[in-house]
């Protein structure tokens, strides 16, 4: 209980920086949002989204900074102002430690791939797909799943997941399958960045446990805290344990009906048994007799029959 009290104030502040993130945000100032001391608020935020929310307020105004630059023709100087940096100077430096490049020739960079990009789908009709990634569900014909170079929550890209139909039919899903021989016995969290677009249905992440032929041993797709409508940036977790006799681990994104849905920042870390699990669990024993065969009767904690 404690840990996921601590999770939904974790989510709040970092609400709190997307909605600030073009004025001062001091660690003074987000902790005081948060309802908590400086260093409680400090250790908890770093070991939820790993790394420091003075780390994580500077990637966030570079990211947003990046698209800036991307997507308009304003100058470096007005951009690297709006997102809190004192100068140019100081702009260019971070952003070079980020992305490798200066602003100017990252803006250069960038809008040749969309470019030639954009004339390699006319000519071929097709669209880059996250590499390591599949894309299936039961209805996969009806989306798609690409990666997205302007928004993006840190670094130079994003993957995203989008329906190509407005019907609510079925559901798709970008996923990834590894061995599970390197996790038996211990405890895995998948932690994500979303930011979904008017999803008429729901979308989450989601993460599976497969035994020995197709055995299910755990499993949660957010079934139960789904992403839906429009959001920003916000983090979520799938927790469960690794069995013994595991042998592979799924996990990815999906969408069930319209919208669109971006991921990024994707990790996946073993964690203690003081961070409890999210497994959905399977339905109870079987009774040891048929129940209810006049149908008269109430559930225990009910009043009686009808």
């Amino acid at each position: 209980m404690i840990y996921n009290e601590h999770v939904r104030m974790v989510k709040g502040s970092i609400r709190f920086i997307e909605e600030n993130l073009t004025e001062e945000l001091s660690l003074e100032r987000v902790s005081r949002e948060a309802s908590f001391s400086m260093y409680h608020f400090h250790r908890l935020f770093q070991a939820y989204v790993g790394e420091t929310p003075s780390e994580y307020i500077r990637k966030r105004r570079l990211a947003c900074a990046a698209a800036e630059l991307i997507s308009t023709d304003r100058r470096i100087l007005e951009v690297a102002l709006e997102f809190q940096f004192e100068s140019q100077e100081a702009f260019t430096r971070a952003f070079k430690r980020v992305y490798h490049m200066t602003p100017g020739k990252y803006r250069k960079y960038v809008l040749s791939l969309l470019n030639r990009g954009e004339k390699e789908n006319r000519m071929e009709g097709i669209k880059q797909e996250p590499y390591g990634w599949m894309l299936t569900g039961s209805h996969p014909h009806l989306y798609s799943m690409g990666v997205d170079r302007i928004v993006t929550h840190q670094g130079r890209s994003a993957g995203y997941l989008v329906s190509e139909s407005h019907q609510m039919e079925g559901f798709a899903t970008m996923m990834q399958m590894f061995k599970a021989k390197n996790y038996v016995g211990k405890r895995l969290r998948f932690t994500g960045f979303a930011k979904s677009e008017r999803v008429d249905g729901w979308a989450g992440l989601w993460m599976r446990i497969d035994g020995k032929d197709g055995d299910l041993l755990g499993f949660d797709n957010m079934g139960n805290r789904p992403i839906t409508g429009t959001t920003s940036w916000s983090p979520y977790s799938i927790v469960l344990d690794i069995p013994k006799d595991s042998q592979e681990i799924a996990f990815g994104v999906l969408l069930y009906g319209a919208g669109k849905i971006w991921v990024d920042s994707l990790r996946l870390d073993e964690v203690d048994d003081k961070v409890p699990t999210t497994n959905i669990e399977s339905p109870d024993e079987l009774p040891d007799g048929p129940v209810n065969l006049s149908f008269d009767e109430a559930p225990e904690g009910e009043n009686g029959k009808i």
